[in-house]
């Protein structure tokens, strides 16, 4: 590893040489080459050295810029364009963080595309009246570790320090282990706690079909909806798969099974915009002759209404202890996400709606169902979420795309967003 980024260092500009809307586009390959995997895809989960790596070689880019840079103890790294002011903060940016093989807009162009902004328009403006910093958040997806928006969190004052000490990956590392094995030390850099942030921008790929089939170029997010996850963890008991008859069987994994099944079914009848799913499993013994003795599977609960959330999760619960009585089997379900639906800031919509319809940029007003930085940030400071393209609606997959015109589209409006905001 080249912990300054040199081996895949792209040389566009400098701070001698003007960047320009055309650098959007390659500059995404770029970032998205530090942990690429095979077929294509991005794997770069928190504090693993290809995480490091891309993060590392960012902050080169930025210093490279003209921007000021620093991390602070959790690993979010900012580039600051320094105001005449200095008392309060822009803050545009995204995570670089990835789901396990996933794409490389995700995370990703929020943060090149507020690099980009910034630098255009401090070339076309000067130096602004207020800070902006672009942000590269560390971790928003929970790919490694059983927790999400450790970056914003830490930020916004959610989570402190202090959490990392209990909460382990797949491999029993824990978190404050894996920080400091990436070299986030809390004595060695500044607390992420900001006081000083009028408002946070983001800037994404939708991660849904509806810009790309309607053929709109900007999204512009009233709303994040509310997400629950749970771990749901059953005990039965192994046993031989032959000699076993089916009515003394303790099947773990036939428990899961009619459990997942009852849920959807709920979920599809109570309310199309409730969505529910079953992710991560694990059975144990996993043997192709032995009943299943335990599984453990996690489960996502979304909805932008925070009642018909609460309600189904009650359900969830009652009916899991119901399951565990009639099987005569032991359930546990144990909460490690709560993000209630969060509206976004009602004239900083307003402004991205005023720039789309001067710039001429077809846009619409959507509801994201997927969770975003932003909905952290919308509980702290004034804060917004806009969504560009993605073919087909794809996300968390090699398989992400979003064209050249809508990737330079986003640049121009956050560059205007930026401009009215902070000049």
């Amino acid at each position: 590893m080249n912990k300054n980024g040199g081996e895949r260092a792209l040389t566009i500009t400098t701070k001698n040489s003007p960047f320009s809307i055309e650098d959007t586009e390659p500059l995404l390959p770029w970032l998205s080459s530090f942990g690429q995997s095979e077929g294509g895809g991005v794997s770069r989960l928190l504090y693993t050295p290809s995480w490091l790596e891309a993060q590392l070689a960012l902050k080169q880019k930025m210093e490279q810029s003209g921007l000021h840079t620093y991390f602070d103890s959790v690993g979010n790294l900012f580039g600051r364009l320094e105001g005449k002011q200095d008392t309060v903060t822009i803050l545009t940016g995204s995570h670089i963080d990835s789901v396990i093989n996933g794409g490389k807009y995700d995370g990703t162009y929020g943060i090149i595309a507020s690099f980009l902004a910034a630098q255009l328009v401090y070339q076309k403006y000067g130096k602004p009246k207020k800070n902006i910093e672009v942000v590269s958040l560390c971790e928003e997806e929970g790919s490694r570790f059983p927790l999400t928006f450790w970056g914003s969190g830490n930020i916004t004052g959610k989570y402190s320090i202090t959490d990392a000490n209990n909460i382990h990956d797949a491999n029993s590392v824990s978190l404050r282990t894996a920080m400091n094995e990436a070299d986030f030390n809390p004595e060695h850099y500044q607390s992420p706690v900001r006081k000083d942030l009028e408002a946070f921008i983001e800037l994404h790929v939708e991660q849904g079909i509806i810009l790309d089939r309607t053929r709109t170029s900007l999204g512009i997010v009233d709303s994040i909806v509310g997400q629950r996850r749970f771990t749901v963890q059953i005990s039965g008991e192994s046993n031989h798969a032959g000699t076993t008859p089916m009515s003394y069987r303790k099947d773990s994994l036939y428990f899961a099974s009619k459990y997942i099944y009852f849920l959807t079914n709920k979920a599809m009848k109570l309310d199309q915009d409730l969505v529910i799913t079953a992710g991560k499993m694990n059975v144990m013994p996993n043997t192709p002759n032995v009943i299943p003795g335990n599984a453990e599977f996690t489960l996502d609960i979304r909805h932008h209404d925070e009642a018909v959330l609460e309600t189904f999760c009650n359900e969830a619960r009652h009916t899991l202890d119901q399951m565990a009585k009639e099987l005569t089997m032991c359930a546990k379900m144990s909460k490690w996400l709560d993000i209630k639906p969060v509206p976004m800031n009602t004239p900083l919509t307003a402004l991205a709606t005023k720039i789309a319809k001067e710039q001429q940029i077809s846009y619409r007003k959507l509801m994201s169902g997927a969770g975003h930085d932003a909905q952290v940030f919308g509980e702290y400071c004034p804060t917004a979420l806009l969504f560009v393209p993605s073919k087909d609606g794809i996300s968390h997959s090699p398989k992400e795309f979003t064209n050249k015109a809508d990737l330079e589209n986003g640049v121009r409006i956050l560059t205007e967003f930026l401009y009215q905001l902070a000049y």
